[in-house]
């Protein structure tokens, strides 16, 4: 665990909250890599809490998906593989597909505008290179997506994905090119929502998370290769 991941002092959650959150945003942004130990005693010492609040943390990061629980090594990152992506991106790319097929349905004059006007602040993140906000730019377009369906069920199950969704498109925005290419993507989909073409729009966005998986799965190779040379 490295020694520059600390606490938010500021936060007015409950502790074991806040170390949740914290471990969770250390997994996301790679300052705890795939492989690594956590391990309880060192990390509480570390964060300035007792090792109950870690417990509970490790715990709710494993049913999130981000830790597993290695036989005699303990708790580990979890590491990103060709597998869980695909599996993941393949549920994502269903619901996306019903949510932009309801958004397409119920959009106003100031859904399209929002969506707009979104798609604008990530193009201009971008330009800033920095991940994180990249990464909360995109995902608040596509929430704009979701709250037009008005279908709380959908926004549920997806909610449920959130973070594992978050880890793999963090993953994919790396690439810069990729990054300019998912700001032509969302204008595709703004133009086929706006126009009221439905299926056109579903094959938006289809291509638009296809390219991310085909994307990462590429990392995912290349790093596997790397491991075994």
């Amino acid at each position: 665990m490295k020694d520059t991941i600390r606490l938010d002092q500021d936060s007015d959650r409950p502790l074991r909250e806040v170390v949740f959150l914290r471990l969770r945003r250390a997994i996301l942004q790679g300052e705890l890599e795939p492989g690594e130990r956590l391990m309880e005693i060192r990390m509480a010492e570390q964060l300035g809490v007792s090792r109950t609040p870690v417990r509970d943390a490790i715990r709710n990061l494993m049913e999130e998906g981000l830790v597993s629980m290695i036989p005699r090594c303990g708790a580990v990152v979890a590491g990103i593989t060709d597998k869980d992506m695909r599996d993941v991106l393949e549920v994502r790319t269903t619901l996306e597909e019903l949510a932009v097929s309801l958004c397409t349905e119920r959009i106003t004059k100031e859904g399209i505008e929002k969506l707009k006007a979104a798609n604008e602040v990530f193009k201009k993140e971008i330009s800033t290179g920095e991940l994180i906000k990249i990464a909360e730019a995109d995902t608040a377009f596509h929430d704009i997506i979701y709250s037009i369906t008005e279908n709380r069920r959908l926004l549920q199950i997806i909610n449920d994905l959130r973070e594992q969704i978050y880890r793999y498109r963090l993953e994919y925005i790396k690439n810069d090119k990729a990054r300019q290419e998912l700001a032509s993507e969302h204008e595709r989909i703004i133009r086929f929502i706006s126009q009221g073409d439905i299926q056109n729009a579903k094959d938006a966005i289809r291509k638009h998370i296809e390219n991310q998986m085909n994307e990462i799965a590429m990392v995912i190779n290349k790093k596997t290769e790397n491991k075994y040379e």
